[in-house]
């Protein structure tokens, strides 16, 4: 095993299944041989698999192991998360210094098996799992902050495109400038990804009242935050489910 690696693991989803996952199979067992296909890790239904697989080798052998996640649609927060959670499995287990991960190729499409395999031989590209920093403290993170309504701006791709990341700007300095920003009268407000008819956006939708609104300028920011998130009146211009 490259670099001294008790075990080398391929891990992300549909690694089992789909033309890309064939293609990745293909590639591995000809860099590797038939048997290193069992060193894939198929995450699509969960990470049960992976918890287990891990748990397996810590207990069986004394040597390190590397997981390549392949993820392509993971970013660092997920890396974070993992390695979080592979240290809270290893370390009962006496995985210090054990367990490495690397997520040098996520977001990669297509899959290389030959790229993949040679992060064991790149210590640079190789994370360990125990230096991961503390999440620092902050009271909203463990407490629901007080509001009367919550305001969800969608940011997907076709509302970004059409200028939601400035209206997002405006939103809060107009709530913040009335003082309703996450008071018991005020907003909280969210950003979201797609929540439909992404074609009529930038989508923003009010709640508990249930309303759906296009907010495409300054004009539809100040009528939104006046009338409706203050002065408590849905507007006519919300967007009806036929």
């Amino acid at each position: 095993m490259s670099m001294g690696f008790q075990c080398l693991l391929f891990v992300g989803p549909d690694l089992r299944h789909g033309a890309a996952g064939e293609a990745f199979r293909r590639q591995l067992q000809a860099l590797r041989g038939e048997a290193a296909l069992d060193d894939l890790v198929d995450t699509a239904g969960g990470f049960d698999a992976l918890w287990a697989r891990v748990a397996a080798e810590l207990r069986e052998g004394d040597g390190r192991l590397l997981l390549v996640d392949l993820d392509p649609n993971a970013d660092s927060a997920y890396l974070d998360w993992l390695r979080g959670e592979l240290w809270r499995l290893a370390e009962p287990l006496g995985g210090q210094g054990r367990i490495l991960l690397s997520g040098s190729l996520l977001g990669r499409r297509p899959l290389d098996a030959a790229a993949a395999c040679s992060l064991a031989d790149n210590p640079g590209e190789q994370l360990d799992c125990e230096t991961l920093a503390e999440i620092p403290a902050k009271p909203n993170w463990s407490h629901i902050p007080p509001h009367r309504h919550q305001l969800f701006l969608c940011i997907g791709a076709r509302c970004v495109r059409r200028g939601a990341l400035p209206l997002w700007k405006q939103l809060r300095q107009r709530l913040a400038a009335a003082g309703r920003i996450e008071t018991e009268d005020g907003v909280l407000i969210t950003r979201t990804y797609c929540q439909y008819p992404c074609n009529l956006g930038p989508i923003a939708t009010v709640h508990p009242d249930g309303a759906w609104y296009r907010i495409a300028s300054e004009e539809d920011v100040r009528r939104l935050v006046d009338e409706h998130l203050v002065g408590g009146a849905p507007l006519d211009a919300a967007l009806r489910p036929p």
